[in-house]
């Protein structure tokens, strides 16, 4: 008797975007002016204040959320079914260390202009994962992905290193409490040209993601039996990867270290929709999408002072980890 094609375990991916898309519209109307119970048609069309406030700084700080939330959980998704490791995130071969201390260089050096920041964040995010990639072609122990990891871990470190010593020669009044705050993560800054800047390259990143996510299943099995169905391996990974850190970098260089996301959220998207990457990276990508803007609009909207999203992704993030880990065991699927 023939088998019927598998189909997704979960809700159909309908009722997720459904979901995200009234989350945004409600995002657009959070916030301190004007209040949520006064904010009418007609109080919209006679406020100009309220007009620019939306429009300038609602609206591109929350698309920003959703750019950064879909692309952090992509990557994290897409890296733990290459390296078939759980707990793989996107920053593990040095991405988001490198943005770090890119970032704090820019801080330190530049004046910290947002742009100049953004682009030695990026560029920094870029090289991580170049030396991490040079070292473990230089290795000559262990399979491919045990040398990149390896690599992965010891590049991160240095940057982590260099970092630190960044933030003990940084003016202690001015640029390290700069660099602190960028590293704890946020969207305060983001207006419409700082969305602008991340969008093309997040687009890119994601539309290869998805478009290749019918070759991750058979990249999560062993390279003799990929290379056996059709697969070229090592040309398909790289492929990914350059995408999986082309989004982690932008997302990082305009939103900070946003830790947990990556994490977290593709072991959700796995419980609900199985470990298919047809369905569970789409799921990925939008649970990522509304996990971040909830963090954002919560760090905005709690108290009169603003949470950094990188404090609440953490605290929510590892919150929840701990749960699917007591729910049924490990917690943790491959």
């Amino acid at each position: 008797m023939t088998q019927e094609p598998s189909k997704a375990a979960g809700p159909n991916l309908f009722w997720l975007a459904a979901l995200l898309i009234a989350l945004i519209l409600v995002s657009f109307a959070i916030g301190r002016y004007p209040p949520l119970n006064q904010l009418t048609p007609q109080r919209l069309a006679e406020d100009v204040l309220a007009q620019r406030l939306i429009l300038n700084l609602r609206v591109p700080r929350v698309l920003t959320a959703v750019l950064v939330g879909a692309s952090l959980a992509a990557a994290g998704a897409v890296l733990q079914m290459i390296f078939g490791n759980p707990l793989v995130e996107p920053g593990f071969l040095g991405v988001s260390q490198g943005a770090g201390f890119g970032a704090a260089l820019a801080i330190i050096l530049l004046a910290h202009n947002f742009y100049t920041t953004q682009i030695l964040a990026a560029v920094f995010a870029f090289l991580g994962l170049g030396f991490s990639y040079l070292i473990a072609r230089r290795v000559r122990f262990g399979g491919w992905i045990l040398r990149l990891i390896l690599a992965g871990i010891a590049v991160s470190a240095l940057f982590s290193s260099g970092l630190g010593i960044l933030k003990y020669v940084a003016d202690p009044l001015s640029q390290l409490p700069e660099i602190t705050f960028w590293l704890l993560g946020g969207l305060w800054a983001v207006t419409w040209p700082q969305f602008i800047s991340i969008l093309p390259a997040i687009l890119l990143g994601l539309a290869v993601l998805l478009l290749m996510r019918w070759r991750l299943n058979l990249l999560s099995l062993n390279d003799q039996t990929a290379f056996s169905l059709g697969s070229s391996p090592a040309r398909e990974r790289m492929i990914l990867l350059v995408a999986a850190v082309l989004i982690t970098a932008a997302s990082v260089s305009v939103a900070g270290m946003v830790s947990w996301v990556g994490l977290l959220v593709p072991h959700i998207a796995r419980r609900i929709y199985g470990a298919d990457a047809r369905h569970m990276l789409p799921a990925s990508m939008l649970i990522g999408a509304i996990f971040t803007l909830i963090c954002d609009d919560l760090g905005r909207s709690l108290f009169t002072g603003e949470i950094p999203l990188g404090i609440l992704t953490s605290l929510i993030g590892a919150s929840l980890f701990l749960y699917l880990m007591y729910r049924r065991g490990s917690g943790l699927s491959t």
